[in-house]
């Protein structure tokens, strides 16, 4: 496994649209280990989701933690404290369908876009259909936290930055300002 580059906000890579994975391509070698690169990627930076176009990839495919960190609940964190950090998501060309009815609003971060940070709308609730790494057919629900970290990996997969989701710019600051002023912990990167 390696740790791949992380492109930043100004290449093309992240502006532009995706294609969709073949089936023929998910059990190959080859894209086998691009989602475990992918992940140790991720866990170096520390994020809780990445993007094939993140690392110069242009694949309907990104990874997600949902369960490391980030939980709406305090009491289940409490609970799982002690308990091993699930493996990551893998979704391969991802459908979503936005619920939940009005949308929320809350800190996000990016691997693409270090140390910057602003207040997104997003839908409360997802629903996702997509395959994982052995190219099953999986269907999930997400709320809260790892419904807003799923809408921002699908976000990459048509060129869509955190930033082109802010309704304001106002409240775009540096994690270090954001840590003084508005956060008592770091928000995870996306």
């Amino acid at each position: 496994m390696s740790i791949l580059k992380v492109a930043r906000m100004g290449h093309p890579t992240l502006r532009a649209r995706t294609r969709a994975v073949e089936p023929g391509e998910i059990r190959s070698p080859e894209f086998q280990k691009l989602v475990d690169d992918m992940i140790e990627t991720m866990r170096e930076y520390q994020g809780v989701g990445l993007a094939a176009p993140q690392l110069h990839v242009g694949l309907r495919l990104y990874v997600a933690a949902l369960g490391a960190g980030g939980h709406d609940d305090e009491e289940e964190d409490e609970r799982h404290e002690e308990a091993p950090e699930p493996e990551p998501l893998v979704l391969i060309n991802p459908e979503l369908r936005l619920s939940g009815g009005a949308k929320v609003e809350d800190w996000e971060g990016c691997l693409s876009i270090p140390d910057l940070r602003g207040i997104v709308p997003r839908a409360p609730e997802v629903e996702v259909r997509a395959f994982d790494r052995d190219g099953r057919r999986i269907e999930l629900r997400a709320s809260g936290f790892g419904a807003r970290v799923l809408q921002h990996e699908y976000d990459h997969l048509d060129g869509v930055l955190f930033l082109d989701r802010m309704t304001s710019l106002e409240s775009l600051t540096f994690l270090e300002e954001y840590a003084r002023f508005w956060g008592k912990e770091r928000v995870p990167e996306e």
